[in-house]
């Protein structure tokens, strides 16, 4: 009996399931916190993201090419003879995916305000290894969807608008877009 009391007192003691309660909580209020600090611009930015993001919607989106929307931009006396179209040199890539290997031959040009067109025209080459290395990186499966050509365009104006500035590059319009 009384090695049974001696393994008794020296076998450790379990605390239970507390200390794993209050590390996921403390986790959770660290997360939240951080969360809180980068979005809100105290790390590593400044101002609100959301209200940053919503203004760049806007100012992306003032002219869309819709007819209606350059009558508005002539009636409030804006010029639609101010935009420029920078041809990208045509772009030739292979495809390979798990069925076969195809090609895609792709050409587009540039939307620009004209008083931006030698500014974007100078860095043509870091937008063709934007267009380039988005373009090899698709997956040919992933074409054949409906929406595939406007995802497509959206990808690469983002691309590009990082390359050459948020406000340079109003639209990518896709000229050709043949998979062979």
């Amino acid at each position: 009996m009384a090695e049974d009391m001696d393994s008794e007192a020296n076998a450790p003691k379990r605390k239970g399931k507390k200390g794993l309660a209050i590390g996921l909580v403390l986790a959770l209020v660290l997360g939240a916190g951080g969360f809180y600090a980068t979005f809100s611009g105290m790390i590593l930015g400044s101002g609100d993201a959301a209200e940053d993001h919503a203004q760049a919607g806007e100012e992306s989106h003032d002219s869309d090419g819709d007819p209606a929307q350059a009558e508005i931009m002539l009636e409030q006396g804006g010029d639609i003879t101010d935009v420029a179209f920078l041809p990208v040199t045509p772009i030739v890539v292979s495809l390979t995916g798990p069925n076969a290997s195809r090609h895609l031959r792709f050409r587009a040009e540039l939307e620009v305000a004209k008083e931006q067109s030698s500014a974007v025209e100078h860095l043509m080459p870091r937008v063709m290894d934007v267009m380039n290395a988005y373009l090899r990186a698709l997956d040919p499966d992933s074409l054949n969807d409906a929406g595939a050509l406007i995802e497509l365009r959206a990808q690469l104006l983002r691309r590009v608008a990082l390359v050459v500035g948020a406000n340079r590059v109003r639209d990518v319009l896709v000229m050709e877009f043949v998979l062979s």
